[in-house]
């Protein structure tokens, strides 16, 4: 028994997968073919994805928001989560990467969910807000720019329903966030991220130790 989480080695964290990871052909070749790229640690963890497909079924989300799509694991994951009429907005600035996504929605047939937004997110955000969709969004995951977290947060948050839930990656950072010898700009802009939703009374929040660290947050 432990009053603290448990540290996951490589024995234990192999075992975890072996025991709970579920992913369908599609995901697991997008995972495997990712693996291969020189950017590959910008994708979430397998046990991530399956986590939020959980959300996604627990809060019966509909219409969803992603910010940050890379090669397309989690916007997979998500639409595959979704109901036949669900759609997820999913904001990214390169085609480099998101065309190698693209294949692998159409294999598994969730395509026609995701729809992909090449510009930066701050503009996609902002004309959601000007379409008038304020609380019409139920789930919203975010990795992408550090620095601009805070601005993502603040315009997500009009768009998604009360009692809807934001996932925001990154957020322990490799464990950079409590080295107070480092400064680096992102590492500085996470710590300020996780400051002001600790001190948002608007939300509900809880911060996870899963793969690079998660906060979810529920908006009250």
């Amino acid at each position: 028994m432990s009053n603290k989480t448990i540290n996951l080695t490589d024995e234990v964290y192999d075992y975890m997968l072996s025991i709970s990871l579920k992913e369908t052909d599609s995901l697991r070749q997008c995972r495997e073919e990712t693996a291969k790229h020189i950017m590959a640690n910008m994708q979430i963890a397998p046990e991530q994805g399956q986590f939020f497909q959980l959300l996604v079924k627990m809060l019966n989300v509909k219409n969803a928001i992603e910010i940050g799509v890379f090669t397309g694991y989690s916007s997979l994951a998500v639409a595959a989560a979704l109901p036949d009429d669900g759609k997820l907005i999913a904001c990214d600035v390169s085609t480099e990467y998101t065309d190698l996504a693209k294949p692998f929605w159409k294999q598994a047939g969730v395509a026609g969910k995701i729809d992909l937004r090449i510009a930066p997110a701050i503009e996609t955000l902002k004309q959601l807000a000007s379409d008038g969709l304020q609380g019409k969004f139920d789930f919203a995951f975010v990795d992408a720019h550090k620095p601009e977290y805070i601005n993502y947060y603040e315009l997500l948050l009009p768009l998604i329903r009360t009692g809807g839930v934001i996932a925001i990656d990154n957020v322990l950072w490799n464990g950079e966030v409590a080295n107070p010898e480092n400064h680096n700009e992102e590492t500085v802009a996470i710590r300020v991220f996780n400051e002001h939703i600790y001190k948002d009374e608007r939300i509900t929040m809880s911060m996870l130790p899963m793969a690079d660290g998660i906060t979810l947050i529920l908006k009250n």
